[in-house]
């Protein structure tokens, strides 16, 4: 018996020494990157100038990489007054960001976020020199192209970018501003040069190409401004483009930065030894198309339940008297009306949102395809019309 547990515990002395040299025989696990970790996405920095220190963000796309030696396309973003203070992200909330995380594949750009002091405006001299600090900082990191070097500013950002524009003319490759201009709402007194002073920005920024985006409803920065703007640049023979949104009020940059032709617009000029031609074009763009009337018959063909993959009800059509109407699994109830025999949309919501129909070879309805800026939603039609809605 003293035997047999000399032996066993004779083993496991060996089994506990080969231990450590199995461990190291055995493979080892698999690298989870196949490239060394490097920072992208929307990163915090920080500088100084003089005894102050300043916050703000650049954003640096996923595709960048530190080893490349690729110029990348820089734009410099002003945020509006409801986003000023110290901690250095505030900014990335609205505008320009908020439309780059809903499609970071319309912007390979090196981004660079100021934020302006919470006591102060974009149009004081130091905060516009801190915002060009910043440029030049993460213009220089992250390999920026000179000639494809943007700015871009909505409402009080939209002040100091026209500064910005009139200072450095030479710098920038185009311009894009939101529900901005040039007449201060905290110095009215600029108002009494409304004839004389867009002139003088026009011929500042000479053919640098501007795109111009105002509300129409505009109650805070007045459409006026842009338009005196508009109308001095294209005097001047400046390369312009002004849209304005009917219906909407100060909050035109949500849609103008989701326009997807203007990330590729700010491509298509980059700053050259030629100057732009002469351009000017003014669009004023309805909040929603003109409705097409439907017959009782056409609104009829639509009323029924949708599912969604899951099996769910997440909507019922009826027509009520001439007009079609949604209702949710929530019971709300939202009006619809008709872009064409196939295309909904929502007369009283979103500009954006729009039901695509699927029909048969019968041409019956067999499902709607919810799409907006983000994403798309197929709804599949399970049971006939219920005409217990309907009422003629």
């Amino acid at each position: 018996m003293h035997r047999i547990l000399r032996l066993l515990a004779a083993c496991l002395c060996f089994t506990w020494g080969m231990a450590p040299l199995l461990l190291c025989a055995a493979p080892k696990a698999k690298e989870s990157r196949k490239h060394p970790p490097q920072e992208t996405g929307f990163l915090n920095r920080r500088i100084q100038i003089g005894t102050t220190w300043y916050r703000y963000q650049v954003y640096v796309p996923e595709d960048w990489h530190r080893d490349e030696q690729k110029p990348w396309p820089v734009i410099l973003f002003l945020h509006g007054r409801g986003e000023r203070g110290a901690e250095g992200m505030w900014q990335t909330q609205i505008g320009l960001p908020e439309a780059i995380r809903d499609h970071p594949e319309r912007w390979p750009f090196i981004v660079v976020m100021p934020q302006c002091s919470i006591d102060r405006y974009w149009t004081d001299k130091d905060m516009l020199a801190m915002a060009m600090a910043e440029l030049d900082e993460e213009t220089a990191e992250f390999h920026g192209d000179p000639a494809r070097t943007y700015l871009m500013g909505l409402s009080m950002g939209g002040y100091g970018s026209w500064e910005l524009a009139r200072q450095h003319p030479t710098r920038w490759a185009a311009i894009a501003i939101a529900a901005g201009g040039i007449f201060w709402s905290y110095a009215p007194e600029r108002w009494l040069q409304a004839s004389t002073l867009p002139g003088e920005y026009a011929q500042a920024v000479g053919r640098t190409p501007i795109w111009l985006f105002h509300g129409a409803e505009d109650k805070i920065v007045a459409p006026r401004q842009d338009e005196l703007l508009y109308t001095a640049l294209k005097t001047a023979g400046g390369h312009v483009r002004l849209w304005v949104y009917q219906g909407l009020k100060h909050d035109c940059w949500t849609r103008a930065f989701d326009e997807p032709e203007l990330p590729r617009w700010l491509l298509l000029h980059p700053r050259e030894t030629q100057e732009p031609q002469p351009f000017a074009e003014r669009i004023s763009i309805p909040l929603h198309p003109p409705a097409l009337k439907l017959t009782p018959t056409q609104l009829d063909s639509f009323a029924g339940e949708y599912v969604d993959k899951r099996g769910l009800v997440v909507v019922t059509l009826f027509r009520q008297g001439d007009l079609l109407y949604q209702k949710n699994h929530y019971g709300e109830i939202a009006e619809l009306a008709a872009e064409s025999t196939s295309v909904l949309f929502y007369p009283n919501g979103s500009s954006l949102t729009r039901i695509d129909v699927e029909r048969d070879s019968q041409g019956r309805v067999t499902g709607l395809l919810l799409r907006d800026d983000r994403h798309e939603e197929r709804w599949e039609r399970i049971r006939a019309p219920l005409r217990t809605h309907s009422q003629d």
